[in-house]
């Protein structure tokens, strides 16, 4: 082991070469924000090699500490001739390219699926993008709440007498966004190394936050389901499935839905002989339930009911804060979150692949090019070429 590698491990860093279920797999990424990187956070995590190629205007910009993890960086000029190029040469030898341009930008850019497919026959082209390739709102500009808003996604998130809910950008960015992006990514690496021809994954995120509703939909065609806000047992409207508000203002989680979760919660809260608990799915009751729970769980703290519960199967637990959640004996037994070297916290790498698998991030989150004379070495340039391109801030 090299003096590097003994450096990366005392920093809680495992080496570049840091075993994983995708080692071997080599991404070309261009730099976006948000679901895009999550995606190639995700393949990084697994232990792709991922090349982040930032625009060299972006070079006084800090690296997202977590989003960026686990992947090299190389600063290329994309508007410049030579530029293109490099990332051709880079794609030449990639098993996949992901870019999160909005239609059109790529092909304009000489960076599109016609010359990068031209170029690698078996790339896998990932194209991420709020409303898809095509379709009357491709060319318009988003956010997450704009995806999720036309999903349907949105408007099923909140109480019946009040506006939609949002649930920070997790559906459309990061759910049906970046994990689904790097889903069909792989879908078709596996297709194309049977095959030897690649193609383009059109991950939108319209259509991933629809995909999460798969369930809601089953139970919307079942019957079960009311096409409204707030009326549904999954929604806030069932007693034994919503928040409870503790006499220290903190919150508990109750999800205590089959019978025998909500026998346990009803005996630990002393609530077995009280009536109107005797039909649990009796939805007359549910207000009155409501009610007295509410008034049984404000009569003592947040931790206190965490106390109470530990021991039980009734499906109640704490609701944390970010900086709380790392610190639940349970969390920190497993692993489930990270600090690294720089005293980022972070989620550690999901999901776990077995226990001769490392689940710590092959090296932190790089600085925008720090690797981009390394990467361009890799595609056949000599010291001399290499020079010549940052002579002419075609890189940096």
């Amino acid at each position: 082991m090299n003096d590097e590698q003994d450096q990366g491990r005392a920093n809680g860093f495992l080496p570049e070469a840091a075993p994983g279920p995708l080692t071997g797999l080599r991404v070309v990424e261009l730099g976006g924000i948000g679901p895009g990187p999550f995606g190639a956070m995700l393949l990084a995590d697994a232990g792709a090699d991922v090349i982040r190629i930032e625009r060299p205007s972006d070079m006084a910009g800090r690296p997202d500490p977590v989003l960026h993890r686990g992947r090299r960086s190389a600063a290329i000029d994309l508007k410049h001739p030579e530029g293109v190029g490099a990332v051709l040469d880079l794609v030449a030898d990639a098993d996949v390219l992901l870019e999160g341009f909005r239609p059109g930008v790529a092909e304009r850019l000489g960076v599109g699926p016609g010359p990068c497919l031209t170029r690698n026959p078996r790339l896998v082209y990932g194209r991420m993008t709020g409303f898809g390739q095509e379709g009357p709102l491709a060319p318009r500009a988003g956010h997450d709440i704009n995806y999720i808003a036309l999903s349907g996604a949105l408007g099923t998130i909140g109480p019946a007498d009040g506006p939609p809910v949002l649930p920070l950008n997790l559906l459309g960015d990061f759910g049906g966004g970046g994990a689904l992006l790097a889903f069909g990514v792989l879908c078709v690496v596996l297709q194309a190394r049977a095959t030897g021809k690649g193609q383009v994954v059109d991950a939108a995120m319209v259509d991933g936050s629809a995909q999460l509703l798969a369930m809601i939909y089953s139970r919307l065609h079942q019957g079960r389901w009311t096409d409204r806000r707030g009326v549904n047992y999954l929604d806030g409207t069932a007693p034994f499935y919503g928040v409870y508000r503790c006499r220290d203002g903190q919150y508990v989680a109750v999800g205590a839905i089959e019978a025998p979760f909500f026998a346990a919660l009803l005996e630990r809260l002393g609530l077995v002989a009280d009536a109107d608990f005797v039909q649990q799915w009796d939805r007359s009751r549910w207000p009155v339930m409501r009610r007295r729970l509410a008034q049984v769980f404000a009569a003592r703290t947040r931790d206190d009911w965490a106390a109470a519960f530990a021991d039980a199967d009734a499906c109640v637990t704490p609701v944390l804060s970010l900086r709380e959640a790392p610190r639940h004996p349970h969390n920190a037994e497993r692993g489930t979150f990270l600090t690294d070297d720089t005293g980022v916290l972070q989620p550690a790498p999901a999901p776990r692949f077995g226990s001769s698998i490392p689940r710590r991030p092959a090296r932190p989150a790089p600085l925008p090019g720090e690797h981009t004379a390394q990467v361009l070495a890799e595609t056949g340039r000599n010291p001399e070429q290499i020079k010549q391109l940052f002579d002419a801030e075609v890189v940096r």
